[in-house]
């Protein structure tokens, strides 16, 4: 059982993770990558939102498990749709939607809400829709590709993917995973070429 949620967490992190890590991996002189990572910077921006409904970043476990049993957009079952993940003491809560959301991911450190996903329903809204609302209310997004549009404040940050999935961080957790990742892909490498140059 750990290992099957080790194993949930590790693509939940990997889809949370992956896109920055190849943006961290290009430089800023790159000229592919700077005209994305500067736009909108022009101008001072809206303060990002922190919460989405009554669901907000930093909330502890049980106020999480509240909101959800009290928003009828969510089919959550209780702490059946709860996982305890061993890794660095965190919560992984997974509850399918109603309507417009088909599914919500929300994971838990040191018992605080750092992390929501919702993966929305293609039939009933696009992701231009998306897109434009945010835009009118944020301004234009700090980095753009076709994969992904992401809005970054020093506390928070929002993107939207490709499939249609509404990511909201809290940023000092981000990027603390982020170095952890980074740090892991730099030992790792350093393990290949040790391998390699026992031959």
């Amino acid at each position: 059982m750990i290992g099957m949620y080790r194993w949930r967490y590790l693509l939940v992190l990997a889809g949370l993770l992956g896109a920055a890590l190849v943006m961290a991996q290009t430089s800023p002189g790159d000229p592919a990558g700077s005209p994305q990572e500067t736009a909108g910077n022009a101008e001072e921006k809206p303060e990002l939102p922190r919460v989405y409904r009554q669901l907000s970043l930093g909330m502890s476990l049980e106020n999480l498990k509240g909101a959800l049993q009290q928003d009828e957009i969510f089919n959550f079952r209780g702490d059946r749709d709860v996982s305890f993940l061993p890794i660095g003491e965190q919560n992984l809560v997974e509850t399918t939607g109603r309507s417009f959301i088909k599914r919500a991911l929300f994971q838990l450190r040191s018992g605080q809400l750092f992390a929501m996903a919702f993966t929305m329903n293609t039939e009933l809204v696009d992701h231009y829709s998306i897109f434009t609302v945010f835009v009118q209310k944020y301004g234009e997004p700090d980095i753009l590709d076709p994969k992904q549009a992401v809005w970054e404040s020093p506390d928070t940050r929002i993107a939207i993917e490709r499939p249609l999935t509404v990511k909201y961080m809290d940023m000092q957790v981000f990027n603390e995973l982020l170095d952890s990742a980074q740090t892991k892909e730099s030992q790792d490498m350093q393990i290949r070429e040790d391998f390699l140059n026992e031959f």
